[in-house]
């Protein structure tokens, strides 16, 4: 894999440069082998083509050898939580998938599909990607709203025989945890010490929640829009009073300020804002991560005023928290060990790849590598492969 550039961008981008990159589109498809003679042409397609099919269907293991489809994953989407947009329907959807499918690509060397579906019923978009199972290898869940999200990808874990992995949640919660993980190193501390708030109780929210309790979080406490997620509150959807058995251990009450009065690590994952008072109002040198995009929380250099660690989800601060430092590696390492699903093991070994790149040369404004870090995918898939081994899904 080449290296990228990381040279920061030194002049804003244009709406004019947007568009126009983005004109036609973003993918395209590339022919494997040539077509340039007769020959080839009664190789790759008629009649010689007919020989390999009718080999398929005496027996289907073989299209894993002679088709790409268990190389390709499928990047679905149904449009309703589209980056920091919302709900905002297929089409408009399909720009995002376009360059996911482009990340898979250029980071994973994976070949990748977007299917953007015109439906939010859960059963219609799982009968719809039984009936294309043959056509793909692994299935890439983007931009599905909570909760229904967590539904969606239950039922299609259990209904395919492939890896399904919707990154909103797991991406984002690996690569939390890598960063954790390598802030806690710079600063010495321990994470089964420490108290973390989370702000924002949606797919990424829950799924950061749940990844670092499995990692031995001390206590969590986990925020929405109504206050402190916990047992005796009304309204909570199914999620959320799981959630709450499990989190705030310390019998919080009340909002943002009681949350963070006297806690270690701040999470925002919510695109609420965060008042610098309460970042002093934390222990002593906390660890701000203020993931939403394209604003931030707190601008990061308001939070360093009090905060030890402060990262973000944008390129142009240090200590991005991106999912691409997860997925292509993910999905490059269940398929290249024939992986049915997705387990904690490997969710958790791709977390410690993750961090195993920037440890090195760990500091408080490196504590994760660089999304463009070449490095980072193959050791993600490697670790991958291996915890897949182990848990015996290979």
């Amino acid at each position: 894999m080449t290296a990228l550039n990381e040279d920061t961008v030194t002049a804003p981008v244009t709406d004019e440069e947007i568009f126009t990159a983005h004109e036609g589109g973003k993918l395209g498809v590339a022919v494997t082998k040539p077509l340039a003679d007769p020959r080839s042409l009664a190789i790759a397609y008629t009649p010689g083509v007919a020989k390999v099919s009718s080999a398929i269907a005496r027996d289907p293991r073989l299209a894993a050898r002679y088709t790409w489809a268990s190389r390709l994953v499928a990047v679905v989407s149904d449009g309703t939580a589209v980056l920091g947009l919302g709900d905002i329907g297929a089409a408009a959807s399909l720009p995002v998938m376009e360059g996911k499918a482009a990340l898979f690509k250029t980071f994973g060397e994976l070949d990748s599909i977007p299917l953007v579906l015109n439906t939010t019923d859960v059963d219609e978009i799982v009968e719809t990607l039984v009936r294309l199972r043959p056509s793909f290898g692994a299935v890439n869940l983007e931009d599905v709203a909570a909760p229904r999200c967590f539904e969606l990808e239950a039922k299609l874990i259990e209904a395919l025989d492939c890896p399904v992995m919707h990154d909103d949640q797991h991406g984002t919660a690996i690569v939390l945890l890598a960063a954790l993980r390598g802030a806690n190193l710079v600063l010495n501390r321990d994470l089964g010490n420490q108290r973390v708030v989370i702000a924002g109780a949606g797919a990424a929210g829950v799924a950061c929640a749940k990844i670092l309790l499995a990692a031995g979080v001390g206590d969590i406490t986990l925020l929405d829009s109504k206050g402190i997620v916990h047992a005796d509150r009304d309204g909570l959807n199914s999620i959320k009073q799981e959630m709450a058995k499990v989190t705030n251990k310390a019998g919080l009450r009340g909002g943002q300020a009681e949350a963070l009065d006297g806690a270690d690590v701040f999470v925002g994952l919510s695109a609420g804002k965060l008042p610098v008072e309460l970042v002093g109002a934390m222990a002593k040198d906390p660890i701000v991560f203020a993931l939403s995009n394209p604003d931030p929380e707190i601008h990061p250099e308001v939070a360093a005023r009090h905060a030890a660690i402060v990262a973000t989800g944008r390129s142009d601060f240090p200590n991005q928290i991106n999912n691409v430092l997860a997925f292509p590696g993910i999905f490059r390492g269940a398929l290249d060990s024939g992986a049915r699903r997705i387990t904690e093991r490997m969710k958790l070994a791709a977390a410690d790849a993750i961090l195993g790149v920037a440890e090195e040369d760990l500091a408080a404004d490196r504590i994760v590598p660089s999304a463009l870090d070449p490095r980072v995918a193959p050791e993600v898939a490697a670790a991958v492969a291996r915890a897949a081994k182990e848990d015996g899904v290979a």
